[in-house]
């Protein structure tokens, strides 16, 4: 749940500053706006399911409060400074989310986890099916994880090749 409250900052980060630089030059981003706020509303929609599951503490909440600050000042000099770097860094946290997904299927598939029913906000965000359990939540994590993971290396190669994302198509609408 930690990682999830900051994953959707990176997206949240990536669209406001391209929104102003936008704004500013007076010209359109090739959608990558579109692409990193659907990837931070996606991360948000991922923490509010596992919100359902977990049902925090007020300390838990507290240490989100916390680290989220932190995290969303470091990320936002990181992106002015070289959003090449803040990409190719939000990639990787993508990798960990996606080998942690991979171990809580894994441990749904052994009986470690109870495979509940899915939380009503999970069903209807993902368009589950009404039977839809936990596991089929994960499944649809994990994969909306990867997606990001490959945006996120993707918007740093292009940086490393000397372009700019406006140059080239965003991936959007995976959802």
């Amino acid at each position: 749940m930690m990682l999830e409250t900051v994953a959707a900052v990176p997206g949240m980060v990536g669209g406001l500053l391209l929104h102003c630089k936008s704004l500013r030059r007076f010209e359109h981003s090739g959608g990558w706006i579109k692409a990193l706020l659907e990837e931070s509303e996606n991360e948000r929609m991922h923490l509010m399911t596992f919100m359902e599951v977990a049902k925090p503490k007020w300390y838990e909440r507290a240490l989100v409060f916390i680290v989220q600050g932190i995290f969303f000042n470091a990320y936002f000099l990181a992106y002015v400074t070289s959003p090449k770097l803040a990409h190719r860094i939000t990639g990787y946290l993508e990798e960990e989310a996606i080998y942690s997904y991979t171990k809580f299927l894994k441990d749904l598939n052994e009986g470690k986890i109870e495979n509940r029913p899915a939380p009503a906000i999970a069903i209807d965000y993902w368009r589950l099916p009404p039977d839809a359990m936990r596991r089929d939540v994960v499944v649809v994590v994990k994969a909306d994880e990867a997606h990001h993971h490959d945006v996120n290396h993707f918007a740093s190669d292009i940086h490393q090749q000397g372009h700019e994302l406006k140059e080239h198509p965003a991936p959007i609408g995976y959802h």
